[in-house]
């Protein structure tokens, strides 16, 4: 595995275990990973 593979990963790992809800987006282009999204919900009683 690459570096920047294994730095994509403990990114990706990062953000799912800092929310609770939501959701984690990679787009990959041509094979490679171009972008991460993160888009967290906050839910309301």
């Amino acid at each position: 595995m690459e570096d920047k593979e294994k730095e994509y990963l403990e990114q990706v790992d990062r953000l799912v275990r800092d929310m609770k809800y939501g959701t984690v987006t990679i787009v990959i282009q041509d094979g490679k990973v171009i972008q991460i999204d993160k888009t967290e919900k906050i839910r309301l009683k």
